[in-house]
This record gives C-alpha cells, sequence and structure tokens, in this order.
C-alpha cells in the first residue's frame, strides 16, 4: 500500500521562448512573425498600458466610477489573441483589454463604454471594463467571479454540435480567461469537468498573476498552482512565461490546434505573471502586501520591456521610434477620452428595453410612472434624459 506524495511529482515546466533580456532561450523556438507584426504586438500592449495610466488617474479624478488595470499582463492578453482567429469565440474575464485591443475594439468603443454615455454598446447597462461586442465575437463581461468558465464550455459544445451538423462549416474554438483566484470557484471546476466529459473545443487560459484580490496563492491553495488540476480532470495542459509574449502566442497557437483534433477536446493554459497593479480602483494593493516587491517586479520583468529589448536587440526599434510611438498613441487615447466625456448619457428607458421583444404590461406601468416622476420635479429632472433626446415616449 502506496499513498501518492504531492511533492513526489515535481512542478510542471514552464514554456518560454525568450528571457528577460529580450534573448531568444532556444533557437528552435524562434517566433514566426516578422519585426513589423512583433512591433504591432508591442503598439497593441503600450495602448493598453498608457489607456491604464490614464484611467486610474481619471477615476481618481471621480471622472469615472470605476477601472481595473492589466499592468503587468498585458503580454498574456495580446499574445493570445493573436494566436486565435477572429471567428474564434471569446470569454473573458476583466484583465483582457489587450484581446479587445488586437481584436479591433477601438479607443472610442473603449471610452465609451467606460463613461457608459449613449454611444456605449451596452447603454451604460454595465460597470466600466465590462467590454463585449458581437462584431467581434466577444461575449459581454460580467461582474460575478467564473461564471464565464461553465458558459464557455457550453459555448463550445454548441460549436462542437454545430459541426457535426454540418461538417463544411468553419472549425471554431472558444477561448475562456481567468484568474487564478476565479479557478478557486466552483465553476471552474463544474466546467472543466463538463468540458472533458463532452469533448468541448476550448482553451481554457488562466493568467496566475499571483493574488486573487488580496488574497496571494500560498493562502489560495496548495499543489503545483492551477495546472496540476487541468491534469486532474484528464485535460492537455501546459505551463508558460506569462510575461514572454511569443509563449504565450506559440502555446495558444498550438492550443487551438489541438482543441480542434478528433471532433474537439479542451486544453488548459496557465501563463505565469505579476499583476503589478493593485486589483480594481477599489483596491489599495499595499495594504497586503511590500511597495518594494512591486517596484522591483516592475523593474525586474514586464512583457512590455521585454519585446522592447527583443525589437532593439533586432534593430527594429529604438528610443526615438519609442517616444514617437507613445506620444501618439497617448494623443490618441486622449482624443477619444475628451469626446466620450462630452457625449450624452443613454435615455432612461434603456433600463426597460431589450429585456423582452416586447415590453410587458409591467414595464410600461413602470415608465410612465417614471415620467410622471420627471414632469413633476422639473427643477431636479431633464425629462430629455427619458428618451435620450426624443421629444415622446414611444409606447
Amino acid at each position: 500500500m502506496e499513498f501518492e506524495k504531492p511533492s513526489a511529482k515535481g512542478a510542471m515546466p514552464t514554456y518560454r521562448v525568450m528571457d528577460q533580456n529580450g534573448e531568444i532561450v532556444d533557437k528552435s523556438r524562434v517566433p514566426d512573425l516578422t519585426d513589423e507584426e512583433a512591433i504591432r504586438l508591442y503598439k497593441d500592449m503600450v495602448t493598453v498600458n498608457i489607456m491604464d495610466l490614464i484611467m486610474f488617474d481619471a477615476q481618481r479624478q471621480g471622472r469615472v466610477s470605476f477601472y481595473m488595470v492589466s499592468a503587468g499582463e498585458e503580454g498574456i492578453a495580446v499574445g493570445s489573441a493573436s494566436a486565435l482567429l477572429p471567428s474564434d469565440v471569446i470569454f473573458a474575464q476583466y484583465r483582457e483589454t489587450g484581446v479587445f485591443q488586437y481584436r479591433g475594439f477601438t479607443l472610442d468603443n473603449f471610452m465609451n463604454q467606460l463613461f457608459a454615455n449613449r454611444k456605449d454598446m451596452g447603454l451604460g447597462r454595465n460597470m466600466p471594463v465590462h467590454y463585449g461586442s458581437r462584431d467581434l465575437n466577444i461575449h459581454t463581461i460580467s461582474s460575478p467571479l467564473a461564471t464565464q468558465i461553465p458558459q464557455a464550455s457550453g459555448a463550445a459544445y454548441a460549436l462542437k454540435m454545430q459541426s457535426l451538423q454540418n461538417p463544411e462549416i468553419e472549425k471554431r474554438i472558444v477561448a475562456c480567461y481567468f484568474g487564478e483566484g476565479a479557478a478557486s470557484e466552483g465553476d471552474f471546476h463544474a466546467a472543466l469537468n463538463i468540458a472533458a466529459t463532452r469533448s468541448c473545443p476550448v482553451v481554457f487560459i488562466c493568467r496566475n498573476n499571483g493574488f486573487a484580490i488580496s488574497t496571494p496563492t500560498l493562502e489560495q491553495y496548495r499543489g503545483d498552482g492551477i495546472a496540476s488540476r487541468g491534469i486532474g480532470y484528464g485535460i492537455e495542459t501546459i505551463r508558460c512565461d506569462g510575461n514572454d509574449i511569443f509563449a504565450v502566442r506559440a502555446v495558444t497557437k498550438r492550443a487551438r490546434k489541438m482543441a480542434l483534433e478528433n471532433g474537439g477536446k479542451p486544453v488548459l493554459i496557465e501563463a505565469m505573471s505579476y499583476r503589478v497593479s493593485h486589483h480594481s480602483t477599489s483596491d489599495d494593493s499595499f495594504a497586503y502586501r511590500a511597495k518594494v516587491e512591486v517596484e522591483d517586479w516592475k523593474r525586474r520583468d514586464n512583457p512590455i520591456t521585454r519585446l522592447r529589448k527583443y525589437l532593439e536587440n533586432r534593430g527594429a526599434w529604438d528610443e526615438e521610434k519609442e517616444q514617437a510611438a507613445r506620444s501618439s498613441l497617448r494623443k490618441d487615447v486622449l482624443k477619444a477620452f475628451t469626446k466620450a466625456e462630452k457625449e450624452k448619457r443613454p435615455g432612461l428607458r434603456g433600463i426597460w428595453e431589450d429585456v423582452y421583444e416586447d415590453m410587458s404590461e409591467e414595464q410600461m406601468g413602470q415608465m410612465k410612472a417614471m415620467r410622471e416622476i420627471l414632469e413633476k420635479y422639473p427643477e431636479e429632472y431633464d425629462l430629455h434624459d427619458f428618451d435620450g433626446g426624443a421629444d415622446t415616449l414611444k409606447e
């Protein structure tokens, strides 16, 4: 009789393409990108970083209510997005701004959602940073932690059924993003079990950034990270360096191919990184970790610096190009910021719209009651706000 000991198995290795100095660690792993394509990935990460800095300050000034930055994790989002097809379906958590950026979500799209104005695709019904786009095949982000993971398994199963019914259609996968903290939720376990038993073509991408809000990984779980859980559910799994955008891109590209093999199967990627920023604008991370630790990570390694060093080593980038790019991108972000902040709010009637195909009697009664309140207190409310500028209430 012999009991297996977790420590006897050893840690799962971490796949890496380039080191902290931007040097390729193994010549057999040379990136499948031209310098121009790599520069595009770099600019996407820098754009996200610049927008994060501006919007974090904007929240502190009271100009937006909430924000979450992606500092230290830009490479996971942009790198993985670059390995997917535009038709692949995405379920994001809340640090996947780089996925939206790479897929073509515009700065105007970002700012309209953050300011919840009338041009926001969600008409102000969601919290800031809860982006979504039907055109880009990205489901709208929701606040409850981990709910998107079983949804992703279900969507992947639907894609599988569609493919079986019509073998001629394009083969697609679902990519599902979440943090290691979300992997402590029951939804994570249910989702992996569903995907494994139903052989769903879904790639689970876990951002292990070291913290679940204020809880470090040491207090979250025992065992070998999140990767070992994939193995436990019978799912092919790999761990990669999340600060290495080429490693993230390479494993995602391979995982996508594997997910479509033999009718479909799930794959789990654990991308190791470090959350440089506070969890959100509602958090002060220095209450539970030392500031010197964060500053050390900023100085020692991050995906943007690492890719910049790679490009500089190849002679494809220099300080002049860096300053020009950052100046131009910052102007673009601020232009979209200013325009969105001045835009009008959505009509209040949007609270009831898009729930049913036709409004119910109860909804109509509620709308009428609200309009009566607005009319009763004209010094407090603008009736135009109800219809978003329309002159009449459509019933």
